[in-house]
């Protein structure tokens, strides 16, 4: 089976999966499709890329909270908030020096999900890593169905033929 039409396939019916389960545990569908899309955007793959995007939606939501709390310290000085915002999207970006945190990408997903659901991060955080999972179960279970060999048999020619 062709790779994308398996990993299609397999996401298809996860994704169905996750949109029940979401629900059920009052999760965000939508914060949980931000998580698995952080996965399939990761250039890591595997297991590794599973921890990179853990670390680095994890890091979005804290500094989503940074923001949100810093910019909140005076008020009435509204280009405080600013200079957190660009301060905190600064040391967003250099955290990639580190290996665990090196996807920006997948930082700023995570605070882009705690900034739309107005800092709820208790809400946000379980649904981006449910979430997750999910993304990295998707991808993985195509790849693992694209790789499945089916038995060859020979035709009357000697051709090789998928039987």
């Amino acid at each position: 089976m062709n790779v994308i039409v398996a990993i299609a396939l397999t996401t298809g019916i996860l994704s169905g999966i996750w949109g029940w389960v979401a629900v059920s545990l009052g999760l965000l569908s939508w914060a949980g499709f931000m998580g698995c899309t952080t996965y399939f955007a990761c250039p890591q793959g595997g297991l590794r890329g599973l921890v990179i995007s853990l670390c680095t939606l994890c890091s979005g939501v804290f500094w989503a909270q940074v923001i949100i709390h810093g910019g909140a310290l005076q008020p009435q000085w509204e280009i405080l908030g600013y200079m957190v915002t660009g301060v905190v999207a600064f040391l967003m970006c250099l955290q990639a020096k580190q290996r665990w945190l090196a996807f920006v990408p997948g930082t700023f997903m995570g605070a882009c999900a705690t900034f739309a659901d107005n800092g709820n991060w208790q809400l946000v955080l379980p649904s981006l890593l449910l979430g997750l999972v999910f993304g990295y179960a998707m991808k993985n279970s195509g790849l693992w169905l694209a790789a499945r060999k089916q038995p060859l048999i020979q035709d009357k020619q000697g051709q090789q033929e998928i039987g």
